[in-house]
């Protein structure tokens, strides 16, 4: 176990986030900010930057990763449920959870997937492949909304549907969190996959929507 979960460890420069108190950490989010920023460097290329503009949307984001229960609750955000992040091409969701478990892997962590290669594995393999995300591991499922339609001898599936319904399961039976990044709108996402799913999405997921363009540009 990490004595010094307030200590980042990179090369040999470090970097705190924070304070240890009474074995509690008590983090500064300008610290956390410049810490990002380094490893964002490290993790993606020398242009990444945290936007001044994401910084208020950046707060909510490090509060539910570092798991701070009472500052989540009093802006809405349920430390029990998964993240929706939706926003623009290129506003930087897929970074940012690439990037945040690095606060507190102690705390929150999953394995990020591309929606994409979910539904090619599913053509290829078939319906086994659904089985897969049937189990207690978290996961954050990267662009939803952009993978085809699934087909596996002439059976056409709606892949990412199926599976977000057996997370939904999951969520109510074992506390499994899903996390997914999207482009899309709450109507387009039920345009794409039903009400139940939209439904579900909401119960399990707290939606954090960007306003930001794209940064790619």
């Amino acid at each position: 176990m990490n004595t010094q979960p307030h200590i980042k460890i990179e090369g040999t420069s470090k970097f705190q986030i924070g304070e240890l108190k009474n074995n509690i950490v008590h983090y500064d989010f300008e610290k956390i900010i410049t810490y990002l920023n380094i490893k964002g460097h490290l993790i993606f290329d020398k242009n990444f930057k945290i936007y001044k503009e994401d910084e208020p949307l950046l707060f909510k984001l490090c509060c539910y990763f570092i798991q701070d229960h009472q500052t989540c609750a009093k802006m809405g955000i349920d430390t029990n449920k998964g993240l929706l992040l939706s926003g623009a091409v290129g506003c930087g969701k897929t970074s940012l959870m690439k990037l945040l478990p690095y606060l507190a892997p102690h705390k929150t962590n999953y394995e990020i997937i591309p929606t994409r290669n979910i539904v090619f594995n599913f053509n290829a393999a078939g319906f086994e492949v659904l089985e897969k995300y049937n189990d207690t591991k978290n996961y954050c499922f990267d662009d939803l909304g952009i993978e085809p339609t699934g087909c596996h001898y002439t059976k056409e599936c709606n892949v990412m549907g199926e599976i977000l319904l057996s997370r939904y399961d999951l969520f109510k039976t074992k506390n499994s969190k899903t996390h997914i990044t999207t482009n899309l709108n709450a109507e387009e996402l039920e345009t794409r996959y039903g009400s139940r799913v939209r439904s579900r999405l909401r119960e399990m997921l707290n939606v954090i929507a960007f306003d930001s363009k794209d940064k790619r540009q």
